[in-house]
């Protein structure tokens, strides 16, 4: 587990990309949980964490593929590969994310 942001920086609703060892990671506080995410849409090189939040799902700026921040599974077009999830935990007041784990689909 990587210690990336402080859990008082991510207010509900919001997103911000943090950078783990070289890679990039989108975190999304969303339905009273913290989700990551890899920050890059499968369709094309854009940043989720830049996209359209609703409930658990992000939307992509560039062309509107949706993923659900649960799973990672594309929930609409264009993109059609899902997206890596990863664990997720906050210790001593920080999000800390394991990109060896992938995240809790519940």
């Amino acid at each position: 587990m990587v210690p990336v942001l402080a859990v008082d920086d991510l207010g509900p609703g919001e997103a911000k990309r943090v950078v783990v060892g070289a890679h990039p990671v989108a975190l999304f506080h969303a339905a009273g949980r913290v989700y990551a995410i890899d920050d890059t849409c499968t369709h094309q090189d854009a940043s989720l964490s830049e996209g359209w939040l609703e409930g658990c799902l992000v939307e992509c700026p560039l062309h509107a593929s949706c993923f659900d921040l649960r799973t990672g599974a594309v929930t609409a077009p264009p993109a059609r590969e899902p997206v890596r999830t990863y664990l997720v935990e906050i210790r001593d007041a920080m999000i800390c994310v394991d990109l060896h784990r992938r995240g809790d689909p519940t």
